[in-house]
């Protein structure tokens, strides 16, 4: 709409123009929030393709006899695409 039709328009013909607009930057909202999560679903998909390879720290053989899960922490490497 105008300048010329907005200042001879009263004030019920303007709220279907601003619900069309407001519909509008709620679909493009709603879109760039689809798009960002397609992304995280790649980058959720590519961390599940790789393997989760355990690092064993370091421990005197007398604090602990053997090794044990416990004894183990989880070292995840960021992807290289």
């Amino acid at each position: 709409m105008d300048d010329s039709k907005a200042e001879s328009a009263n004030p019920t013909e303007l709220v279907p123009d601003l619900s069309e607009i407001a519909a509008q930057c709620a679909a493009s909202n709603l879109l760039d929030f689809a798009t960002q999560l397609a992304g995280l679903a790649e980058d959720l998909k590519a961390l599940a393709a790789r393997p989760i390879m355990p690092v064993p720290t370091l421990t005197t053989a007398d604090d602990q006899p053997e090794a044990s899960l416990s004894s183990m922490t989880l070292k995840i490497e960021p992807s290289r695409q």
